[in-house]
C-alpha cells in the first residue's frame, strides 16, 4: 500500500535555489536529499506487439529508486535500464525470445506541492557526465531526458518540458502557468526503454548526471523564502 510522507524542508538551501528580483525565478539542480520520488509507467513495446501479440501489458505506479534503478553517489545520479521486472517465463514482462515485453518509463524526481512554486519560472540545471545508452538488442534503443512537469490539484495535467540527457551542462526551463495554491511541480530525470536481463550487456548501459553548483554570488536570503516549501515523498 502506498504511503505518503510529507516533509517540510526546513533548510530550502538544499534546493540550490535563487530568486530573480523581478520574475520569481527558482533554480534547482541534482540533489539526493530531494530527488527521492520514483515512478514507473509501462506499455507493451512495439517489438512485442509485432512479434508476440498478447504478451506484455500496461500500467503505472509508485516505484523505488533501487528498482528503477537510480543510484546516488553523493548528489551524482546514475540511471540505467530497468531489470527488476525482467522475469523469464512470465510473458507479461518477458517474451519467449528473452526480450523485455514492455517499454518502461522510469522517473526519478522531486515533487513540490501545495503551490510552493506556483507562478514561478523553474530552471532545472544539471551536468551529464556520461551517456552510454544505445540499442536494446531487439531493434529499439534506450533514451533518457530531464523534465519539469506541472500539475494542478488532483494531478490535472498543465504541461511539461523535456530535454535529452546528452553529455555536458544543460537545463530545462518551465514557467508555471496555473498560479494555483494547489499546484504541483516535479523536476527530475527519466529513462525509457524495454526491461532487460540483469546479466545482459544492455543492463550495463547508463547515464550519469551531476549537480551544477550555484554561483558564489547566490543571495542566501532567498533560501528563507522557500523554507516552507512542502515536498511529498511517495514510497511503495
Amino acid at each position: 500500500m502506498e504511503k505518503r510522507v510529507r516533509v517540510v524542508i526546513a533548510v530550502a538551501c538544499a534546493l540550490a535555489c535563487t530568486l530573480a528580483r523581478a520574475n520569481a525565478q527558482v533554480n534547482v539542480t541534482m540533489n539526493a536529499g530531494l530527488m527521492t520520488d520514483a515512478y514507473m509507467a509501462w506499455s507493451t513495446s512495439p517489438y512485442t506487439a509485432a512479434h508476440f501479440p498478447g504478451d506484455g501489458g500496461s500500467g503505472a505506479g509508485v516505484w523505488s529508486l533501487p528498482a528503477n534503478p537510480a543510484v546516488f553517489s553523493g548528489n551524482t545520479l546514475t540511471i540505467s535500464p530497468n531489470v527488476n521486472t525482467y522475469s523469464p517465463g512470465n510473458i507479461y514482462w518477458t517474451n519467449p525470445d528473452g526480450s523485455g515485453a514492455n517499454t518502461m518509463d522510469a522517473a526519478t524526481y522531486c515533487e513540490v506541492d501545495g503551490g510552493g512554486l506556483a507562478s514561478s519560472e523553474v530552471i532545472f540545471t544539471f551536468n551529464v557526465l556520461s551517456n552510454t545508452l544505445g540499442s536494446d538488442g531487439f531493434g529499439g534503443a534506450y533514451t533518457a531526458d530531464a523534465f519539469i512537469k506541472d500539475f494542478g490539484p488532483g494531478y490535472s495535467y498543465n504541461g511539461e518540458v523535456t530535454v535529452p540527457l546528452t553529455p555536458g551542462i544543460d537545463s530545462v526551463t518551465y514557467p508555471m502557468t496555473g498560479g494555483n495554491p494547489g499546484e504541483i511541480v516535479q523536476f527530475g530525470v527519466e529513462l525509457i526503454g524495454i526491461d532487460t536481463s540483469p546479466t545482459g550487456p544492455e543492463a550495463l548501459q547508463s547515464v550519469v548526471i551531476a549537480p551544477v553548483p550555484e554561483p558564489s554570488t547566490v543571495a542566501l536570503v532567498v533560501c528563507g523564502l522557500l523554507g516552507a516549501l512542502v515536498v511529498r515523498r511517495r514510497m511503495a
